[in-house]
């Protein structure tokens, strides 16, 4: 009987124990384990940032050419109005996360006076020879909020010591030394494997690699093999249709690459080596007065060919003989930005109601709501319950909207994991595909041309882990010649890999809009 009373009483008070909160509360849900491999710190930084502004400038811009020889007097380097402010600026408010400087190219030329010798800015007439770029660049970016990365050329065509392998990596490394121990924080360095013909050098890239982490905590290397960022394998801006940021280094070395491979990465790599796509603005790398730059929509399907494939684009921005960005190319990257803004600042999908087959830790669990898909960070996301093969996502804009541009993300701090996936939209009750794709990765966008709407669904067919969704997003580009509004017809037949229209999907139908 003392026992019965005891568990009635148990029973009586538990109540009142939830009540005041003291227990029976649900224990909250950990995140999925991650998948790896995963950014670091400084790779997902330098992800964020999306877009790098690369400046070509040194005696080439002065001689009218390319790649320079040993032959160009320092002289000839003499800009009569630089404003390291104007380059900085410029890339700030185009949403340029950083600015990379060629501080010295293949000719050998230093924009820092170096020690390590007498081929630089020292001996030039420019500011009396007590002028310095690379540092009044430093101070730029730093006041303009962005970060500053630098091209130190292994290919060294003036120092005299370049062939021999020991002394002229002591001369690289020495040179490198001062560049990341002078002027701050260094964000990024950018190296290739260009080598001179009729040399025996080797470059010690391993060591290279050791000196630069030791000297900058927060930076990332770019090269053909990484370690941090690879090359996609093309000067054209253009990543592949399937891109992942895993990565194998060991399958290819600097100076050596599988094209495709650079260009797709690898879903079963051991590393992160997401891809950075570099582009000019103009025809050359160097400015010259005989080129004009590309035009604004041109460097919008860039964009979506680079940053809407998971990549990072470096645009070659190159100042002019007055050391200025020119007014033309000025002009471009305005019109650029402004384009930018006023496709992505109305969101269709802003308000929508969102439902998802499964939800993380229950359908009630906001941490991992669908909602979260609303939100453009990678730092909250919708998550499903385990053990699931396939996955949707129900999305009601809450009313009719054209659109012909869709944005997805992944939270890749958690690995890269979605591998197919369509989004269809619902006409005359029925489901149309309106985009297959394989990877998102940071940043997934598809261009199509215009349909129209109110109900939409995601469905992932493919993942390497339970998929994990950070952004959707629905907008309206009127700008790109393929996809304008002006060309507004009903979903058809589409001759690309990226749009497949045709598909129907009777079986869904009435049970999707019964959920939604």
């Amino acid at each position: 009987a003392t026992i019965l009373l005891l568990l009635l009483g148990l029973l009586v008070g538990l109540p009142l124990l939830r009540a005041h909160g003291v227990t029976g509360s649900a224990a909250p849900t950990p995140p999925p384990l991650p998948v790896l491999p995963v950014p670091s710190y400084a790779q997902l930084q330098w992800q964020l940032s999306e877009m790098a502004l690369f400046l070509h400038f040194g005696p080439n811009t002065f001689t009218d050419s390319e790649w320079g020889s040993v032959r160009a007097d320092p002289a000839v380097f003499a800009p009569s109005a630089l404003d390291a402010g104007q380059w900085a600026r410029a890339a700030a408010a185009g949403g340029f996360g950083r600015v990379v400087l060629t501080a010295k190219h293949h000719d050998g030329f230093c924009l820092w006076p170096s020690a390590l010798t007498n081929y630089s800015v020292a001996a030039s007439p420019w500011k009396g020879g007590a002028g310095d770029v690379v540092g009044e660049l430093a101070a730029a970016a730093r006041a303009e909020g962005i970060g500053l990365g630098l091209y130190l050329s292994p290919w060294d065509r003036h120092e005299p010591v370049y062939g021999d392998t020991v002394a002229y990596n002591e001369h690289y490394l020495g040179q490198m030394t001062e560049l990341l121990t002078r002027y701050g924080d260094v964000e990024e360095v950018w190296l290739d494997g260009a080598k001179g013909e009729g040399k025996d050098m080797d470059y010690m890239f391993d060591a290279w690699f050791a000196l630069i982490h030791q000297l900058q905590q927060r930076v990332v290397i770019f090269s053909d093999a990484g370690p941090d960022t690879r090359w996609v394998g093309d000067e054209a801006g253009v990543a592949g249709y399937t891109c992942w940021s895993p990565f194998n280094k060991s399958t290819v070395t600097i100076g050596h690459i599988i094209p495709e491979y650079s260009r797709c990465g690898d879903p079963f790599g051991q590393d992160w080596v997401p891809a950075e796509c570099d582009v000019s603005i103009r025809p050359g790398w160097f400015w010259h007065a005989s080129e004009k730059p590309k035009n604004a929509t041109t460097l919008l399907d860039i964009y979506y060919k680079s940053v809407g494939r998971n990549c990072l684009l470096i645009l070659n921005v190159p100042p002019n003989s007055s050391g200025l960005i020119s007014t033309e190319d000025m002009q471009v990257l305005q019109e650029f930005t402004e384009i930018r803004q006023t496709i992505f600042s109305q969101n269709f999908a802003a308000n929508a109601t969102v439902t998802a087959s499964t939800v993380r830790g229950g359908l009630g669990n906001q941490q991992f709501a669908p909602s979260n898909v609303l939100q453009e960070s990678i730092y909250s996301y919708w998550a499903p319950e385990e053990g699931q093969s396939s996955w949707e996502m129900l999305f009601d804009l809450g009313q009719s909207a054209s659109f012909n541009v869709i944005q997805l993300q992944e939270p890749i701090q958690m690995g890269q994991r979605v591998i197919k996936f369509r989004v269809e939209i619902l006409v005359d009750e029925l489901w149309q595909t309106i985009v297959e794709g394989t990877t998102i990765g940071y940043k997934r966008l598809f261009q199509f041309p215009v349909v129209e709407g109110q109900f939409l669904k995601l469905s992932i067919d493919g993942a390497r882990a339970d998929p994990l969704i950070s952004f959707f997003g629905v907008f309206t580009d009127s700008f790109s010649v393929t996809y304008s509004l002006e060309n507004h017809e009903k979903p058809s037949v589409v001759n690309s890999s990226e749009v497949i229209m045709l598909r129907t999907d009777h079986s869904f139908g009435n049970k999707s809009i019964a959920t939604m």
